[in-house]
């Protein structure tokens, strides 16, 4: 049996910026899937607020997702069709919230990340920086409690990366929001609370 991680023991606290780091097979998505109720894990739990995940059936932990974790990926994941501000009001339109607070909410966060004059720019005529803001926008426009962050930086130069980050720490310090992330880009310890590198599926604190 390949075990993608093992023997691992994470305690998180509201409002921390976590960064996990490690090479590329090192197990990092995996606990990031896992944290985020997208993968179960084949012994021990996932606790979120004292309760367990293994506690909810796929319909509850669905909505555990939709309603307390966000989601930014390297590849920005935006529908192309949509606009910026469309591919942000996704997440509250599936919450089912009512329509007249929905683009209202969207502009507020649009603003935040620097976004709000582009609000009606398709993602092919925004650059990767820019796209990139938009997936944080989309990620934080519910208020979720933890987002999850997969080299969210992957893809960009030392600059966006940088004002990535910051944009980061900044919703952690104003929104309280818990933020994890794995990246393998050192910078991120400049702005992370805590950081740990997967070595041989094992987690090493590095902060």
């Amino acid at each position: 049996m390949v075990h993608a991680i093992k023997d691992i023991t994470l305690d998180i606290s509201r409002g921390e910026f976590v960064a996990l780091k490690g090479r590329s097979g090192s197990g990092k998505t995996t606990l990031l899937n896992l944290l985020g109720g997208l993968d179960s894990p084949g012994s021990g739990e996932i606790r979120f607020d004292g309760m367990s995940l293994k506690q909810l059936n796929q319909e509850e932990l669905t909505k555990w997702r939709r309603e307390k974790v966000g989601f930014v990926f390297q590849s920005f994941a935006l529908t192309p069709t949509f606009s910026a501000i469309e591919n942000v009001e996704v997440p509250l339109r599936l919450m089912r919230m009512d329509p007249s607070e929905v683009t209202d909410r969207a502009r507020q966060v649009l603003k935040m990340v620097g976004m709000d004059k582009r609000s009606n720019s398709r993602p092919d005529e925004l650059s990767g920086g820019q796209q990139q803001r938009v997936a944080i926008a989309r990620a934080i426009v519910s208020d979720p409690e933890m987002k999850l962050a997969d080299e969210p930086t992957g893809e960009l130069d030392t600059e966006n990366t940088r004002l990535i980050l910051e944009m980061f720490r900044k919703i952690v310090d104003q929104k309280g929001i818990t933020v994890i992330m794995t990246s393998h880009n050192p910078v991120v310890e400049e702005f992370a609370h805590r950081v740990y590198s997967l070595i041989d599926h094992n987690l090493i604190s590095l902060k």
